[in-house]
């Protein structure tokens, strides 16, 4: 195989569970660019039918489906869809997951008052976010003993970072999933099937802009603190991470699996001196 080669994603189908976020739709974009089919799943039909206009305008060949990823009824209904259609599934990127104002601290406030019931919502978003879409497509890929399924983690699952309490805990047990599933899956069902996580450094999306900017568009306390401790002194861009995402879901990266990709502009690598 020739070395490009090994990076295309031509005619694979790819399937992007909150491909309507900001980085879902930032990787169903550039998987479509790559030369696979996308499935965008979302809850919100506007965005969703955005971001596949937006592919098939520039040359590309993607659908819009509706689901809830909590609800497996949904997810499942949406697969057969998907099958249907085109028959497989080579590539699954759980990009659905976040954060709730209620999970988080804020310095002002007693660490004692952070309702139980909202830890339970990210942490019901982020990991049955993620399980859920995985046991729908990965049963397919287990017939096709061929696969490649990324989860999305985050750098407050490799370092406790403050306020974001109920996102640490979430993002910590989707390392977990992810390092169980690699084992699993290609032990029961073949070498051809791969489970690896993404951990995005800090990158602005709609879930933390409230943290990170203040009502005026500057960066908050927060924000600069991030950009100072982080050796490329900013923030990351959504589209610098559609090249890991690319490169774990095609050929090249067929011997990675377990593996935790952190893209983070070198801030976990940094002791602060």
């Amino acid at each position: 195989m020739q070395a490009l080669e090994q990076f295309s994603l031509k005619e694979k189908v790819i399937v992007i569970p909150g491909g309507t976020g900001v980085l879902g739709s930032a990787f169903a974009r550039a998987v479509a660019a790559a030369g696979a089919r996308v499935a965008v799943i979302g809850r919100n039909r506007d965005k969703a039918a955005a971001v596949v206009a937006d592919i098939r305008q520039k040359g590309g060949e993607a659908m819009d489906l509706i689901a809830d990823v909590l609800e497996e009824k949904q997810v499942r209904e949406a697969r057969d869809r998907i099958l249907d259609q085109w028959g497989r599934v080579d590539g699954l990127v759980n990009a659905a997951g976040g954060n709730t104002p209620g999970a988080v601290v804020p310095p002002d406030k007693d660490l004692f008052s952070v309702r139980t019931e909202a830890i339970r919502e990210v942490v019901d978003l982020n990991i049955y976010g993620t399980v859920i879409p995985t046991q729908c497509f990965a049963e397919v890929m287990a017939r096709q003993q061929k696969g490649s399924i990324i989860n999305i983690s985050s750098l407050s699952a490799q370092r406790p970072l403050s306020r974001v309490m109920g996102y640490s805990l979430a993002k910590t047990a989707v390392e977990g999933y992810t390092q169980w599933m690699a084992i699993e899956l290609p032990k029961r069902y073949g070498d051809g099937l791969r489970v690896n996580a993404l951990a995005p450094g800090v990158f602005l999306t709609e879930q933390n802009r409230g943290l990170l900017l203040r009502p005026d568009g500057s960066y908050s306390e927060r924000a600069q603190l991030f950009v100072d401790n982080t050796p490329f002194g900013r923030l990351g861009d959504p589209e610098e991470l559609t090249g890991t995402v690319i490169w774990l879901l095609s050929d090249a990266s067929r011997f990675v699996n377990g593996a935790v990709i952190l893209v983070d502009g070198g801030f976990n690598a940094f002791s602060g001196v």
